[in-house]
């Protein structure tokens, strides 16, 4: 899956159960690909390709990020190996685990 395709069919794909309880917003920015506002409110996820503030920021190259989506690559060995980086709240990022 490509990052694009991933985010165009976010919210439709997310178990708003798993989401229930949760409140964040993520930056993805994927090098190659695009930048997108992932915005999670009680269950209810939103997806916008623009940029702009989050709580939590996460970059990688399309390669990287297409591995990861397709679950090829653990997420935290990538972020171990450096071809995955967070900025903001660490806390967050790891919730995003049990929502994809």
């Amino acid at each position: 899956m490509e990052p694009r395709e991933f985010f165009e069919t976010l919210e439709s794909r997310v178990d708003q159960s798993k989401a229930k309880g949760m409140t964040a917003s993520y930056k993805f920015d994927i090098d190659g690909a695009g930048t997108w506002l992932v915005d999670v409110d009680d269950g209810k996820v939103s997806v916008s390709e623009r940029d702009g503030d989050a709580d939590c920021t996460i970059s990688a190259s399309a390669e990287t990020f297409r591995k990861i989506a397709n679950r090829e690559q653990n997420p935290t060995a990538a972020y171990m190996s450096g071809k995955l980086k967070v900025k903001g709240d660490m806390g967050q990022a790891m919730k995003l685990q049990k929502l994809f």
